[in-house]
């Protein structure tokens, strides 16, 4: 899994934070669980123990996991980009033709993506249908819910 990740500065500061935070403080609370579970006495019928453990297998996980990614990452810059086409970091005025609304998404990486925040992955469906494309393209992109017909209104940094 040697894939680069594009990440925003931003981004790239809060995974540094929640992974500080996963290491110091939830390494710390599992521990303070495994050691008052161990007081309980027999470690064969208890549960607490049981769940501890398990609890600090999946946190050590998402610790592996979020490191992984971090050292994939390198921090894109979105000012040195061009806005004659939709590349990462583009926010991207789209006309929905099939509902007639208009959204506005900014284009993420998969790891930055979040619908209520309108950042839209390059890899979704919607995504790889807009990347490289200019102002007043018409693209179809087959989602879920069936097919949608979309034109690009704007691109800006």
């Amino acid at each position: 899994m040697s894939d680069i990740v594009y990440l925003t500065r931003e981004r790239m500061k809060e995974l540094e934070e929640e992974l500080r935070h996963l290491k110091i403080d939830m390494r710390k609370e599992i521990a303070d669980k495994i050691a008052e579970a161990r007081s309980y006495g027999d470690l064969s019928e208890n549960a607490e123990y049981d769940a501890a453990k398990e609890a600090q297998g999946l946190l050590e996980a998402k610790i592996y996991k979020l490191e992984e990614t971090m050292g994939r990452a390198r921090i894109i810059d979105g000012s040195n980009l061009a806005n004659d086409k939709v590349y990462i970091l583009s926010i991207v005025t789209v006309l929905n033709k099939t509902s007639n609304t208009k959204v506005e998404y900014t284009m993420v990486s998969a790891e930055e993506a979040d619908v209520e925040k309108r950042k839209l992955a390059v890899s979704s469906p919607i995504g790889k249908a807009l990347m490289g494309k200019k102002v007043g393209d018409k693209v179809q992109v087959t989602v879920p819910a069936g097919k949608i017909d979309l034109e690009i209104l704007d691109i800006r940094r």
